[in-house]
């Protein structure tokens, strides 16, 4: 292991007098300078844990840029500067152990519980990016009540802030991170999904507490891989025969899309179970068009052993990455470093010589690379892979570690000035702070950063600042464009937690639908629904068409449903009709047909009338009472003329007036013609001798019956409309596809009352003139009434079946046609031979004539 002291201590002058020194533990692979020390009098210092990729250089850049704008801020502990140290955890149990001792003892010597340097005081610690390397930290500074602030994701199965009251992390916990998944699964209604994770506890854990998760929202783990770790890939390197399975089970899968547990451990297994894909005689296109959906732990890294690998793969990969914002001079500061500048920096020196492929003309190092540096590389020439220009999550985090310890200072600073009514420094000395004193000020602290992100920490001592979802963009160059499409934000108001851009997101070239379809079938197309087939899991099923009368306007359905009432299903079952009405209306063929022959026989009728009133005084008209003649053609003139309130949409004064009108006026028509024919026969009867049905000859017994007979059914009616009136109706069930628009009854059976009475005079008058029709008169009417009753009889007997068998306007239009029938059969029956005898044959039209035939 090598060891290097005083890094970063000659370009950044501000740190030459440090009374408070911010320290790092950083995880290294391979053997790199593990430890760093820096300022010329260290009092006080701070820690954190790294990877040591060549990528992950950029958080021991971000601590020493946050450190420098805070040594820089007159603002922020002034007259204090602050320092730090770094070491490396070599992602090792015991070296964690060791490397966190090192910060309570000497430099020199570990010694537990002394430290003869009074010349540095540990204030606080950073670290680590991994979850373990944290803990294995806070086991040791959990007993001096050290504060520690991760900027890890940690497992929502462990209560870290219960067990490790002195634990700070500025990461959501991971529990959040789990609800977007499946808030992300949901969206895109993604229900067929894979899942990758190490085959290690940690991936164990991940499964355990994602599988239930989906499960609760319907989605399925259709697909469970566990990848080798980099203990299981370096042992099995010689033998691919132990590694062949899990690559053809993962290359065979019919999912094609993976929610992958990526840490650093999962994403080296899958980069080489791709790798082993190829050698084993497979195609890299097998993995090419697979949605990839990562964790917050996942970054591009370049790692040595795998520089070719093809990482288009991951082109249009969707992961959640630690919340990160803009921080303004961030770049323009890496944009300075170069190695000359920076020759005491044993970080600076592996790294340049790792991402530039080259060595560095003073490197102690084997020359091992054909080509030297040259000292005029940039930065911001490497690809996105190696090395990121813009501030990552992580280093993000890092940066607001550092101030929140710096707020934190400064605060019980400002604090002890208050409450002594100090006029100076002087009795606040750094060299005797106790760490334990910074807690109550680092849980209260709250503060706008230079990226205008505020940061405070909640009751559970965590970051509330959520996850960003990112597009990752692969250029042919190997860099990358990170894109922002989404958020899951803590502090959102409810139902707004989640955010996603579809429009923004890039998909892979292979993906053959945009957005990419993630199911166990085909989706069941509008018209249908979805029916579970036995034995598949549960997100698999078969489609049903949507059965008579139910329709399914969307993809994927449960089940169909009924339209309202007013609508109706259109012919493939996938949308609501509005219905038409249904009604008699003027402007149909029916409707115009029936009005007009309507209008027609009034015309007759009244035509009819004014014959008469214009023969009055004529024989054929004053036989057998001229006046129930008027009252009978005006009777039927209305019968006529009321047929035509039947047709137009009803209206509630239309259905008051449809069967009450027709009634009432039906039943004069028909009291006439039993006046006519008691009449005849009573006349008759008058001419025997020695009879007493003379004093009963005159008008006064046929307006009687006139009278009598038409006051029963108006009553009838009366009773009717105040009991249960006709209304308005629209009938949605009958028909299909059209609304009836009727008159309902109100009261079936004063309807059909009103109908009885009428066949009951009708039957009562062709009672009395049957018998008649043989009577030897002229102008006998008797043989015309009783074949005038017979016609209205059977036009209303055949009404009353075709009524009931019929629906709609066809129903209205049945009623109209027996009314219309009906006193037409009155009319022609009664009238016409008379009219033929007054217009054809007025000779007949005489007394002498009248005389002689009787």
């Amino acid at each position: 292991m090598c060891t290097m002291t005083d890094l970063f201590q000659i370009p950044y002058k501000y740190h030459q007098r440090g009374d408070l020194i911010i320290g790092d533990i950083v995880a290294q692979y391979g053997c790199v300078y593990d430890e760093t020390t820096y300022t010329e009098n260290p009092r006080t210092m701070v820690a954190s844990a790294l990877f040591a990729t060549p990528k992950s250089y950029q958080h021991v850049l971000s601590l020493v840029f946050a450190v420098k704008e805070v040594n820089e801020n007159p603002s922020i502990l002034p007259n204090v500067s602050m320092g730090f140290q770094i070491y490396d955890s070599y992602f090792n149990a015991r070296m964690t152990h060791q490397n966190t001792l090192k910060f309570l003892s000497s430099w020199e010597r570990i010694v537990p519980n002394y430290d003869c340097n009074k010349t540095k005081t540990l204030t606080a610690v950073i670290g680590g990016l991994n979850s373990e390397i944290s803990l294995q930290m806070a086991t040791i500074l959990g007993i001096y009540k050290i504060p520690q602030i991760a900027y890890c994701v940690f497992a929502p199965v462990r209560d870290v802030k219960t067990q490790l009251p002195i634990f700070y992390r500025m990461v959501s916990n991971e529990e959040f991170q789990y609800s977007g998944i499946v808030r992300l699964l949901l969206h895109f209604q993604w229900t067929w999904v894979g899942i990758i994770a190490t085959d290690d506890n940690q991936g164990e854990k991940f499964v355990q507490t994602l599988t239930p998760m989906l499960f609760q929202h319907g989605i399925c783990a259709a697909h469970i891989e566990k990848t080798p770790t980099i203990y299981q890939v370096s042992h099995t390197f010689n033998s691919l025969e132990s590694i062949k399975p899990v690559t053809v089970s993962l290359a065979n899968s019919n999912v094609r899309l993976f929610v992958v547990n990526a840490d650093r451990q999962a994403i080296y297994g899958l980069k080489w179970l791709i790798y082993f894909n190829e050698i084993l005689g497979g195609m890299t296109d097998t993995f090419m068009g697979i949605v990839w959906i990562m964790t917050a732990h996942w970054d591009f890294s370049s790692q040595t052993e795998l520089r070719e690998f093809d990482m288009n793969i991951f082109h249009g990969a969707l992961s959640f990455t630690i919340h990160s914002n803009e921080v303004l001079g961030f770049t323009k500061f890496l944009q300075s470093i170069q190695p000359d500048l920076q020759h005491e920096d044993g970080f600076l020196r592996v790294f340049w010589e790792q991402a530039f492929n080259c060595t560095l003309s003073d490197s102690d190092e084997k020359k091992e690379r054909n080509n030297a540096c040259t000292g005029e590389e940039r930065l911001d020439s490497l690809p996105g892979v190696v090395f990121e220009m813009t501030m990552t999550g992580q280093s993000y985090s890092i940066y607001n570690a550092v101030y929140a310890i710096a707020h934190a200072l400064h605060k019980m600073y400002t604090s002890r000035l208050k409450s002594r009514a100090m006029v100076d420094r002087s009795r606040w000395d750094p060299l005797n702070l106790q760490p334990w004193k910074l807690h109550p000020f680092l849980r209260s602290i709250s503060f706008n950063n230079s990226a205008e992100d505020v940061v405070f920490f909640n009751e559970n001592g965590e970051i509330a600042a959520g996850f960003d979802i990112i597009n990752w963009v692969i250029l042919p160059n190997k860099s990358f464009i990170r894109e922002k499409v989404g958020r899951m934000n803590p502090q959102a108001s409810p139902g707004r937690e989640f955010t996603i851009n579809e429009e923004a997101i890039t998909w892979h070239s292979m993906v053959h639908q945009v957005p990419p379809v993630a199911v166990c079938n085909d989706n069941c197309q509008p018209g249908y629904s979805r029916k579970k087939t036995e034995g598949a899991p549960f997100c698999c099923y078969s489609c049903a068409p949507c059965p008579d009368e139910r329709i399914s306007d969307q993809k994927d359905m449960d089940d169909c449903f009924k339209c309202p009432q007013h609508q109706y299903p259109n012919k493939n079952q996938d949308q609501c009709i509005p219905k038409d009405l249904n009604f008699l209306s003027f402007t149909g063929c029916l409707g115009i047909s029936l009005a007009s022959l309507a209008l027609f026989l009034s015309l007759i009728t009244a035509l009819v009338l004014g014959i008469f009133i214009k023969n009055q005084n004529t024989p054929i008209v004053k036989a057998n009472n001229r006046d129930l003649t008027y009252s009978l053609l005006v009777s039927l003139l209305l019968c006529f003329l009321c047929s035509l309130l039947f047709i137009g949409q009803p209206q509630t004064v239309t259905c008051y007036l449809r069967h009450t009108a027709f009634g009432i006026i039906f039943a004069v028509a028909v009291s006439c013609m039993l006046a006519k024919t008691i009449t005849v026969v009573v006349a008759f009867a008058a001419t025997k001798p020695g009879t007493k049905m003379r004093k009963w000859v005159g008008k006064r017994l046929a307006n009687s019956i006139l009278i009598c007979c038409s006051l029963i059914q108006a009553t009838i009616c009366v009773v009717w409309l105040y009991t249960a009136p006709p209304f308005p109706h629209f009938d949605t069930d009958t028909l299909a596809e059209e609304i009836i628009v009727e008159c309902n009854e109100g009261s079936v059976t004063m309807f059909y009352l009103v109908l009885g009475y009428l066949g009951f005079l009708a039957i009562v008058g062709f009672t009395v003139a049957f018998p008649a029709r043989k009577l030897p008169d002229s102008f006998n009417e008797a043989k015309f009434i009783t074949f005038s009753m017979l016609v209205f009889c059977g036009v209303w007997l055949s009404f009353v079946p075709s009524y009931l068998s019929t629906k709609g306007k066809y129903m209205v239009a049945m009623e109209i046609f027996s009314i219309l029938a009906s006193s037409a059969g009155l009319l022609v029956c009664i009238f016409f031979p008379k009219c033929y005898i007054i217009i054809m044959r007025p000779e007949l039209n005489n007394r002498h004539q009248l005389i002689r035939a009787t």
